[in-house]
């Protein structure tokens, strides 16, 4: 059976996209899963982290490709045959990578931050999906409870036609010291909120993907 595409995909930087690639792959990893990672983003901060994780012996499980523009279709396709998963990092402000990651995807994963600039920013985004016939799944990212805002964001995405994740991730500095080392929150600290977090969502994920 052929590999699931997940892409990750928001036209608006800082939303915390790479961060949540690289988490979900050492999730679905930790789970017995093979996990092809693509990274089509110029910054290339994904492959920076696994050139870190490689250098830690630890990449068991996931693989990495980076590639750019039209060959990343072709790329995809290939990965396809030999891995349970494909997660694909797209690049933000980039129409023709965009609308390739988007295409390729099965589903596509739109974090956003719980903030009315980010709300706005996402809908480039969704209407690329609307546009291409995709499911979108937007989930809320750097999450702060404290604010309460990501309630109201949700009824107001909501609106926009995208479901959005039931798993929220909160803002939590767990994430930025698991990247640091090449790792993700599941390997570095299994038992914190940072890591129930990422597994719920994958595990949301992955019934989604089942459905």
């Amino acid at each position: 059976m052929a590999g699931k595409v997940l892409t990750l995909a928001q036209q608006k930087g800082g939303a915390g996209k790479t961060t949540l690639v690289a988490q979900l792959a050492v999730a679905f990893a930790a789970g017995g899963r093979s996990v092809a990672l693509v990274d089509i983003d110029p910054q290339g901060s994904l492959t920076r982290w696994f050139n870190v994780r490689e250098a830690a012996g630890k990449t068991k499980g996931i693989t990495l490709t980076a590639v750019t523009g039209w060959r990343a279709q072709a790329t995809v396709e290939k990965l396809k045959a030999a891995n349970d998963l494909i997660l694909v990092d797209s690049a933000p402000h980039a129409e023709i990578e965009a609308k390739i990651a988007v295409r390729v995807a099965d589903l596509i994963i739109v974090p956003i931050q719980p903030s009315p600039l980010d709300l706005w920013a996402t809908e480039p985004t969704l209407a690329l999906a609307r546009s291409e016939k995709r499911k979108a799944l937007i989930v809320i990212n750097r999450d702060q409870t404290r604010i309460k805002l990501s309630e109201t964001l949700a009824g107001h995405i909501a609106d926009l036609g995208a479901e959005v994740a039931e798993s929220t991730i909160g803002n939590r500095t767990a994430f930025a010291a698991s990247m640091m080392e090449g790792l993700g929150v599941v390997e570095t600290a299994p038992r914190t909120k940072a890591a129930l977090e990422i597994l719920a969502l994958a595990d949301e994920i992955t019934k989604r993907l089942r459905g």
